[in-house]
């Protein structure tokens, strides 16, 4: 099957999550994607190991689809070797500061000066232009810096999210520049630099927070699992496990008090609007409580379903892997990987097109694995990437 982006050549220097994720997404829609790391690999390729060799699940993850090379990229063959590839490449994807990026001579302008219609897509942890621009930083930097976490944990204890959204989401929105850049491309003939940055990512998720505080002066506490903004809104404890119940808008209101048998509290002044009823929330949520004990989640959840109310169960990590709707809808896919006990269970890619879907078509690759392959695709003969080796170029 053709990929909607057959022919798209992207180099990738990503590191972690936001560039890597954005080039992964790519290589599923046919893009060949090529992964350049340093000889002894990229930090990233070994957190979380999980295979005999050390490499970690998210990298086994965010490098599906792609080729590797190794490079010493600062040497003067080694920017050779950069200067050949980039010449033939369309897209050229990074996370990294500004002077690393100079240094192995990816930022804008070196690239442009090789390629005039090169696109640069490149991921920071604050956005080039400001007071913070040289700092580093991972997620956790986006997420505490953009009030989300003031606002979520408990009364004496904020507590950031262990899913690290903001490197994720900056993965999107570059993702979303990138094909941006490439129509623009190729209606203009122009190339140009996309940037992306883990705090306005983790803005753009929080901005809600910002407006509430900006207009009217005032910030909501922190409240565990319930709702920011509407009640009852909770994790609820039952008899084996927890079920999540968020109640939105009149109509579901009155379709949970008949549920729960409180009827009279439908016309309650004190819940006429979901503002009005966060503000009385520790009531409705211990009413539910209340309603659940001694049920077992199958039956909340049967009786939730039955009314039509947004609920879900608490999964363990065991449980989402056995889950019949993840099984049957195929969003996890079985890849082998060599040195994993089994095989690795795989996120498809995390939007579905009827004409030009996206695929997994091959594992993440082994450090070093298509370097011989790929330097004899820029013309250098075996003899030569024989000698490139052994002088720690490649």
């Amino acid at each position: 099957m053709t990929g909607v982006l057959d022919g798209i050549r992207v180099l990738d220097y990503g590191r972690f999550i936001a560039a890597p994720w954005c080039s992964a997404l790519l290589a599923d829609m046919g893009a060949d994607v090529l992964r350049v790391e340093k000889r002894e690999g990229g930090e990233d390729r070994w957190v979380q190991s999980v295979t005999e060799g050390g490499e970690g699940g998210t990298f086994l993850q965010c490098n599906r689809n792609k080729r590797s090379l190794t490079l010493n990229s600062v040497t003067p063959e080694g920017a050779e070797i950069t200067r050949r590839l980039v010449q033939r490449s369309d897209v050229v994807i990074a996370n990294m500061p500004l002077a690393g990026m100079q240094a192995s001579g990816l930022d804008y302008p070196t690239l442009r000066d090789i390629k005039t219609d090169i696109i640069l897509a490149s991921a920071t942890a604050f956005g080039e232009g400001g007071p913070y621009s040289d700092r580093i930083g991972f997620d956790g930097a986006g997420q505490v810096m953009s009030g989300a976490v003031y606002r979520q944990g408990l009364p004496d204890l904020p507590i950031r999210t262990v899913v690290p959204q903001a490197d994720f989401g900056t993965a999107l929105t570059m993702t979303i520049g990138v094909m941006m850049a490439l129509f623009h491309r190729a209606q203009t003939g122009e190339g140009q630099h996309v940037e992306a940055a883990l705090l306005p990512t983790a803005l753009m998720l929080s901005n809600a927070f910002l407006i509430e505080r900006h207009l009217l002066g005032t910030d909501k506490p922190r409240m565990g699992n319930r709702g920011a903004s509407v009640a009852p809104c909770d994790l609820y404890r039952v008899t084996d496990g927890w079920v999540l119940l968020q109640v939105a808008g009149q109509p579901m209101f009155r379709r949970w008090c008949r549920l729960i048998g409180r009827a009279d509290l439908v016309d309650d002044p004190r819940f006429a609007d979901d503002d009005s009823r966060w503000a009385h929330g520790d009531f409705l949520n211990d009413l539910m409580q209340e309603w659940c004990e001694g049920k077992t989640k199958a039956e909340v959840l049967a009786a939730l379903d039955a009314a039509k109310l947004p609920a879900a169960p608490l999964h363990s990590t065991q449980d989402v892997l056995d889950d019949p709707h993840v099984q049957a809808m195929g969003y996890l896919k079985p890849v082998a990987f060599p040195g994993a006990s089994r095989d690795v269970p795989i996120i498809e890619t995390p939007f579905r097109m009827s004409r030009t879907p996206g695929t997994i078509r091959r594992r993440a690759p082994l450090l070093g694995e298509h370097t011989d392959e790929v330097l004899s695709e820029i013309g250098y003969s075996a003899a030569e990437t024989a000698d490139l080796r052994d002088r720690g170029v490649v």
